[in-house]
């Protein structure tokens, strides 16, 4: 019929076969064929049922967001055709799954009567991830099939359940042994031979009565997962479509639910959400390290050092399936660290995330040593020991003797010279850095620093074993901070101004959680321990005039029960503390400093404007290769909120003249460098341009 959908015929069957590689997505090039032949077995006599399959590595993934904005997604027939053709067949249908059904694949195949997966499959309704929510009935018909509880939970997670899963909410009809296709076509055939008739999913209504005669749980449901949307929209609207699924008429639900998707889809939140999504498929295209560059074959991996970071990223590919062994400069420093490592499993058991025989299984990964020699098998070795040059070179140099050759040497340095480090070793080509962040088995970012001689294998390498470990990867370059942390500087510059001049801790840092970070900034210095960016600063001859006076009375944070903030009782909930207020008050007249209101626009002005300007400068200097870049590491990395996608995205929604004019005016008030307007932002905002305009 088409290069995209063909039919072929089994004893009264219609096979339609879908083929749009690489995911079968439902661009209009497969709606278009895919309808017409609908139609066409809906008219042949001949034709009793009917099965939808595809062909390639999966069922349909998805629509294609490419044409989202465009006149393609708007062009007939859409998915909804689609779905209400389906919906009408007397003839039963049945889609037969392999690989993933996700979004309007999942739409498809509950619009067809019947749904039959193999064992491997997995089905889900991910659209909340996109900032939007299921717009082809989707949160209208799972609960028809899986219930309303179950269908609220998985539609405002967006995350997929596996075919033994589906099968037992009801999602899935049955579970195939062979070959799919095969028993899709001996199901249909069943079906017929029972006769009619089919009832649509859009009749059943029998999961939705118990809710309607007793709604409360059904709200508990809701009220457990939209427990933690941090101000997004989209979590609040998928509940409350599948709400309508239960108080209204299929009809009126389905139209409430196309209202609220075209309601999301035109939002900023939508935008920016699909913008991360783009961004993050951009990252994995790095300059010089294309498909023709193999990756080096990594199948054991050495951890240096099994403190927190060394013990998270321990973890971390331990859970991917790695043997790691790790190494510490005595056994009591490795029994402290594998007691740690054990007791975060425990937790994992406790909480459910975890079984018990997959504890013992990543357990079984590790090794231990105080002996470099115990490194000389390993592929890949990270060190994560304290940092300072002096003892990474003595590490490096140590490797440099041990390692096997081709083994990649890995610095997990926030803040130091890569080149430097490099240079300790005979082999500058096999070092690169990989910055985990903290607790490095559960965060998502690792930013990957590309040394001067960094080999083009070992980029594509470390790329790969990122994916195979859950991280997303960003390749920067060399300099102090490298991205995340550098832009944090810039954030953090006039913190202390702002205190001294009269703002309060929990003013700024309500401004930046009512902005959508997780915590604010003192909240986070407390966390981290207040002692480190002291030592920090002594160690480069600097200063901060209440960050010092805290540390010099003991104050480090939630680890001595007081910092910024007071932590009574082994609290981790901050409490502003009347002595802190006092110092600060002390140091302002100390320094002939009068105090005033401080607005929370001018708190933004003086922390984000700064972190966006010194993004700006990192991408003038080719140290992030795209804003986009920037944006992936600042979300999954630093906690900046998925809704306003990035810095830099946000930064084109806020206005780059606007943050460009505010710039030069906190710069003639204050005199200080980190408020001098880039270059590059400066010409983008007198050219009306924007960071997410520039060419990938």
């Amino acid at each position: 019929m088409s290069e995209y959908v063909t039919v072929a015929r089994e004893d009264g069957i219609a096979v339609l076969l879908l083929d749009n590689p690489p995911v079968n997505a439902l661009g209009l090039n497969l709606r278009g064929p895919l309808f017409a032949a609908l139609e066409a077995a809906r008219n042949d006599d001949a034709v009793k049922g009917i099965v939808i399959a595809c062909a390639g590595r999966t069922f349909v993934s998805g629509a294609d967001i490419t044409e989202f904005g465009t006149e393609r997604a708007l062009a007939k027939p859409s998915l909804h055709d689609i779905c209400a053709l389906l919906d009408g067949l007397e003839k039963p249908t049945v889609a037969a799954i392999h690989g993933t059904a996700l979004g309007g694949g999942l739409e498809l195949a509950l619009a067809c009567h019947y749904r039959v997966a193999d064992k491997g499959a997995r089905v889900g309704l991910p659209e909340v991830k996109l900032g939007i929510l299921p717009g082809a009935g989707g949160t209208v018909r799972l609960p028809r099939v899986a219930g309303p509880e179950k269908a609220v939970k998985m539609i405002v997670s967006g995350s997929p359940v596996g075919a033994a899963e589906a099968l037992a909410s009801g999602i899935v009809d049955e579970i195939a042994e062979g070959d799919l296709t095969a028993a899709a076509v001996a199901f249909a055939k069943r079906k017929v031979a029972e006769g009619g008739p089919h009832r649509p999913v859009s009749s059943r209504n029998e999961k939705l009565d118990a809710a309607r005669a007793d709604p409360a749980p059904f709200e508990a449901a809701v009220k457990e997962a939209t427990k933690k949307t941090r101000g997004l929209e989209a979590p609040l609207a998928c509940a409350q479509a599948v709400r309508n699924a239960v108080t209204l008429s299929f009809d009126a639900a389905l139209e409430k639910e196309h209202e609220l998707f075209l309601h999301l889809v035109a939002g900023v939140q939508s935008r920016a959400q699909r913008h991360l999504f783009f961004a993050e498929r951009e990252a994995a295209k790095v300059a010089g390290v294309g498909k023709d560059v193999a990756p080096r074959e990594i199948r054991k991996v050495g951890i240096i050092g099994a403190g927190t970071m060394g013990g998270g990223i321990a973890m971390a590919f331990a859970n991917g399936g790695f043997p790691v062994t790790v190494l510490e400069a005595n056994t009591e420093a490795l029994d402290r660290g594998f007691a740690t490592i054990e007791k975060n499993y425990a937790i994992s058991v406790e909480r459910g995330s975890l079984s018990p025989q997959e504890k013992d299984a990543r357990l079984a990964r590790f090794s231990r040593t105080t002996d470099y020699a115990d490194l000389a098998d390993a592929d890949l070795i990270i060190e994560a020991v304290f940092e300072e040059m002096a003892v990474k070179k003595d590490v490096f140099g140590k490797l440099d003797k041990v390692a096997r050759p081709g083994a990649i040497l890995a610095t997990n340095t926030s803040y130091l010279d890569v080149n430097e480090i490099a240079s300790f070793t005979g082999r500058p080509q096999d070092v690169v850095g990989l910055h985990f962040f903290s607790p490095a088995n559960v965060m998502k970012l690792l930013e990957i620093v590309r040394g001067e001689k960094t080999a083009p294998d070992v980029l594509a390498t470390v790329l790969g074993v990122a994916r195979r470990i859950g991280k997303v990867p960003v390749v920067v370059g060399v300099c102090h901070g490298f991205v995340g942390n550098r832009m944090l500087g810039a954030r953090g510059d006039d913190l202390e101004p702002l205190l001294l001049e009269g703002a309060t801790p929990e003013q700024i840092d309500r401004v930046f959680t009512d902005f959508g970070f997780p915590m604010g900034p003192f909240a986070m210095w407390d966390l981290a321990g207040l002692d480190i960016g002291w030592r920090t600063r002594k160690a480069l001859g600097k200063t901060a005039v209440i960050g010092d006076a805290l540390c010099e009375e003991g104050r480090f944070g939630q680890k001595t029960g007081k910092g910024v903030y007071l932590y009574e009782n082994g609290s981790r909930t901050p409490k502003p503390d009347p002595e802190v207020a006092r110092l600060i008050e002390d140091k302002a007249r100390e320094l002939g400093i009068e105090r005033r209101a401080i607005s929370d626009q001018e708190i933004v002005e003086r922390t984000l404007y700064p972190m966006v300007n010194e993004g700006a400068r990192i991408l003038e200097e080719g140290i992030a290769a795209r804003p986009s870049d920037i944006d992936i590491v600042w979300v999954n990395g630093y906690g900046f909120p998925v809704g306003k996608g990035g810095p830099m995205f946000w930064a084109d929604v806020e206005g780059l003249k606007t943050i460009v004019e505010r710039l030069d005016h906190w710069r003639a008030a204050t005199g200080k460098s980190v408020f001098e307007p880039a270059a590059s932002l400066r010409r983008l905002a007198e050219t009306g341009g924007s960071f997410s305009a520039r060419p990938a």
